[in-house]
């Protein structure tokens, strides 16, 4: 994917004319107030949203800048990496066959090198982490969850991936984790897509938590959880696009409180739970302004939700053209990263 840098802020021209900020543009320190959504031109900037916000001592998510670049082409080499304890760059060049759910240690930016960055049969796991950015990878046949964000966790960006066939979630927030940012992801054909809350007596653990921002993603024939909430709030889902989602979108649960604005509802029987709960789990609470349904019922709101902007500035794309921006832009092999660089070209 080309991108215009006249369409960029000052800031990230000067650092695409130095080379030696070329790394940290990717990952560069955001600043609270300047985080904002738009297009895949804007790709390479700061996440939007919870993971953009100071707190927690965190200056925002800046993954493995100020740290080594390096390159993992099979499982020995990714595990190493991702189980050190130095801030790194982990660019993933090709397959990387992995089993069941794996440790990784703060400060780490992981980033497929072009369409090839591949992660298959097992997945990532969050337990105490923070500073973690995710970037451009496929995840297939994880024989758990693909992403798992537990255990206190925060300040991670899931940006840019492809998920399929995972036998559990393709990226779940469970555990009291904080300060979480899930963008631009194609979740292809999943079942459970994201589950934010495990469990209806995790109100311990995670009432106060599980602030997230789910913004353009394409929930592609994927059939729940987009996201099934317990407690969180605010949850934030903006601007994604549903396809055809068998059992349903979104769903709040257990006094959760979810805004559901700016999104794009395709042939979706039950767009939005909230009043009466879902399946075993309590009534929440959601709102929903900006969505448009086509094909789809009429989702179901109740009470009122923690604004977002409280935490962060931003804007809200027209639903009219998610479809379009979505399926252009979100998904791994987007990016054009290369070998030994981490901004895109």
């Amino acid at each position: 994917m080309a991108f215009n840098t006249r369409k960029l802020p000052a800031l990230r021209r000067a650092a695409i004319a130095g080379a030696a900020a070329l790394l940290a543009l990717t990952v560069s320190h955001p600043v609270q107030g300047t985080a904002r959504n738009s297009a895949p031109a804007a790709a390479a900037d700061v996440p939007l949203g919870f993971a953009s916000v100071n707190a927690l001592g965190q200056n925002g998510t800046t993954g493995g800048a100020g740290g080594r670049t390096v390159t993992a082409t099979n499982a020995a080499q990714f595990l190493e990496y991702i189980d050190s304890l130095e801030p790194l760059v982990i660019q993933v060049s090709g397959t990387i066959s992995i089993t069941s759910k794996q440790g990784v240690r703060p400060n780490k930016t992981i980033v497929g090198v072009g369409a090839s960055g591949h992660i298959t049969g097992g997945g990532l796991d969050f337990y105490r982490s923070y500073n973690v950015i995710v970037r451009n990878l496929r995840f297939t046949d994880a024989e758990d969850d693909a992403v798992n964000i537990g255990q206190q966790s925060h300040h991670i960006w899931i940006d840019h991936n492809t998920f399929s066939g995972a036998v559990d979630g393709s990226v779940d927030i469970v555990r009291g984790a904080d300060y979480v940012t899930v963008s631009w992801n194609h979740f292809d054909h999943s079942d459970k897509t994201m589950l934010i809350s495990h469990s209806d007596g995790a109100a311990g653990t995670d009432v106060g938590h599980l602030k997230v921002t789910i913004d353009h993603n394409f929930f592609d024939h994927s059939r729940q959880r987009h996201p099934r909430v317990r407690f969180g709030e605010p949850v934030h889902v903006l601007n994604n696009y549903f396809l055809s989602n068998e059992l349903y979108g979104v769903a709040s649960t257990e006094n959760a409180g979810v805004l559901v604005e700016g999104n794009y509802f395709e042939n979706v029987a039950h767009p939005l739970h909230s009043a009466g709960g879902y399946a075993d789990s309590g009534p929440g609470r959601a709102v929903q302004r900006g969505n448009v349904f086509v094909g789809s019922g009429t989702p179901e709101t109740a009470g009122t939700v923690v604004e977002p902007r409280t935490y962060y500035p931003y804007t809200v794309d027209p639903a009219q053209s998610v479809p379009a921006a979505v399926r252009a832009g979100a998904g791994a092999g987007k990016l054009a990263v290369a070998a030994g660089q981490v901004a895109p070209l």
